[in-house]
Parts: C-alpha cells; sequence; structure tokens
C-alpha cells in the first residue's frame, strides 16, 4: 500500500471531553488552527454555515482496526454484519474522521463550531467550507439501519441518560 504522510492542521479544543455514541448535538468546540499558518488562510470562512473537517480518531490504538464483516455496535440482533468500510468509526484502517460542524463565529485562529462530533485534543488534519454544489447529487439512498442506529446521534448533549 501507498502511505501518505499528513501533519495536522488544527487541533480541537474543549467540546466533548469523552468518545461516546450519540448525544452528539449542541457542544461548542473550538478548532484551533496552527500558528504557522498567517491568518489570511482564514479569509473570508465566516460567510460560510458549516464546514467540512478531516481528522483523526487519536484515542484509538492500530489494534483496534477490524478487517472483518461485523453488526454495527455489536447489535446483530437488529442490524446487519457489514465490511470494514459500510462503518464510520475508529475501526477503519486510517482511523479517520469528516464531520460537517456548524460554524458559530471565527475569533483570530479559533474556529468555534457546533455539531463536531471529535473530542477536546483531535488533530485535524483539514478543514474547507462546506459548498452545497459539492454535496451528493441525486437521490439518496440508504438501509434502514443507519437512520435507526443513528436516530440519537444528533440529539443534544445535554439530554444524555445519566449513567
Amino acid at each position: 500500500m501507498t502511505t501518505y504522510e499528513v501533519e495536522a492542521v488544527a487541533t480541537v479544543v474543549g467540546g466533548h471531553v469523552r468518545v461516546q455514541d450519540d448525544y452528539q448535538g449542541g457542544v461548542e468546540s473550538i478548532i484551533r488552527m496552527d500558528d504557522t499558518f498567517p491568518l489570511e488562510t482564514l479569509q473570508g470562512i465566516e460567510e460560510f454555515s458549516h464546514l467540512t473537517v478531516t481528522w483523526h480518531f487519536h484515542q484509538a490504538r492500530p489494534e483496534d482496526v477490524q478487517l472483518h464483516a461485523r453488526s454495527p455496535r455489536g447489535n446483530s440482533s437488529s442490524w446487519p454484519a457489514t465490511g470494514t468500510f459500510v462503518h464510520r468509526n475508529h475501526r477503519r484502517p486510517n482511523q479517520l474522521a469528516i464531520s460537517f460542524p456548524r460554524l458559530l463565529r471565527v475569533d483570530g485562529r479559533d474556529l468555534v463550531v457546533t455539531d463536531l462530533d471529535a473530542v477536546d485534543g483531535t488533530p485535524v488534519f483539514d478543514v474547507a467550507p462546506y459548498f452545497e454544489q459539492m454535496g451528493p447529487r441525486g437521490p439518496l439512498r440508504q438501509p434502514a439501519w443507519p437512520g435507526e442506529m443513528l436516530a440519537t446521534y444528533w440529539d443534544d448533549a445535554e439530554g444524555r441518560p445519566q449513567s
């Protein structure tokens, strides 16, 4: 396989403090751009409502990768076994994620966002504005299980049941 080296351009500051399923909504965090980038690299970004953020599951370990079919969240009674590249979690080979947080404001090199499902300290490999024209084209299709599994994913974090 070809390897490709990338460096983080930013770090997530604040927001979620531990990895957890569901109740990801309503939490503010900061995407703090590295100070090696001039401020003008962000010029105009405040005009966009959402960002495309590529980040690394930095708390995952290489041995977490699972290259086989398995049921989402281990729930074989409700959801079918699907392959590694059908899941969107840290068990993928490169342990990368893409999120689409809402940009609330820009303060220098700090991009204040909400609805970012990364945790404090997460390395960010890329940040771009979300262009509606670059989103999916044509009708979307998916099986029922993602909607069932993610029914409470973006519910407000304050509503999370206490365990």
